[in-house]
């Protein structure tokens, strides 16, 4: 499995992790056996979030006895983030993880408390041991500057947006902003939301022929395309064991420059727009 630096955290991580969104939907045994299978795999970032519902509890109960093992992450939701908010928020998120501390707290997305709050009772936390860096998500370039703004050069470790094969907006300005700066780039979603290329269009098509010469998935082969490079991860959830080693397997590809140009030009990033988040 590749790693590499993450940001400002001043950690190597797993490029390709595991999210949790909509995990606990699935089968509770099914769901915690696929975070330990990615585990072992070495999917070793693990992304969550209060926001997830019941997901921060079955992460826990997954990591339990392998807390040192994983590089994890979870987030504040705007509403709850302002300066004593986002503290008594933290402490929730470390209860139902069983950890005493997160490797990076990030901001879900921007709300309407000023991010010097937030930012405020972040490095109230990571003073304390309670989180051991921070991040934000679904920010825009404009975003971003306020943020740094606000936090000074150097304290962002990420910024978690949406990132698919037919969903490239970020590499207008949020991309290359957060390459400029030493912030780590998670993308989520990594497979669309539902709308993963089908094997009968154009782009399906390259997308199979690339897999077939690496003896690989298409879906390993789009996780390999999302992480071609510095500074970008991803998070693919997985909530059976066996899709998590099929995401597992993707750590392990190296696309060529030739295949890389050919995926980009059949999943064109479009023109700079809003950035999208789900």
């Amino acid at each position: 499995m590749q790693d590499r630096r993450f940001g400002s955290a001043e950690r190597n991580v797993s490029t390709i992790g595991q999210g949790t969104w909509y995990i606990d939907r699935a089968d509770r045994a099914s769901a915690i056996a696929a975070l330990r299978r990615g585990i072992d795999l070495g999917m070793t970032h693990i992304d969550t979030a209060e926001y997830y519902g019941e997901a921060e509890n079955i992460v826990g109960e997954a990591i339990a006895g392998r807390r040192d093992q994983v590089f994890l992450v979870s987030k504040v939701t705007p509403q709850n983030a302002s300066r004593s908010g986002t503290v008594a928020a933290c402490e929730r998120s470390l209860k139902r993880l069983r950890t005493d501390r997160l490797d990076c707290y990030l901001l879900h997305w921007r709300g309407s408390h000023p991010l010097v709050e937030t930012f405020a009772a972040f490095a109230e936390l990571k003073a304390g041991g309670k989180i051991l860096s921070w991040g934000v998500s679904n920010f825009d370039a404009a975003d971003l500057e306020d943020a740094e703004a606000a936090a000074g050069e150097g304290e962002i470790a990420c910024n978690q947006i949406l990132y698919h094969l037919q969903e490239r907006a970020i590499e207008h300005a949020v991309l290359p902003w957060c390459r400029k700066h030493n912030v780590a780039v998670v993308g989520y979603s990594p497979f669309g939301h539902d709308d993963f290329p089908a094997p009968r269009t154009t782009a399906g098509r390259i997308l199979a022929d690339i897999a077939a010469a690496h003896g690989a998935t298409a879906r390993q082969i789009a996780l390999a395309f999302l992480v071609r490079s510095d500074p970008l991860f991803t998070i693919p959830k997985a909530s059976d064991p066996d899709h998590a080693a099929e995401n597992a397997g993707a750590g392990d590809l190296r696309l060529s420059d030739a295949e890389i140009a050919r995926l980009a030009a059949a999943f064109p990033p479009g023109k700079p727009r809003r950035l999208p988040m789900l």
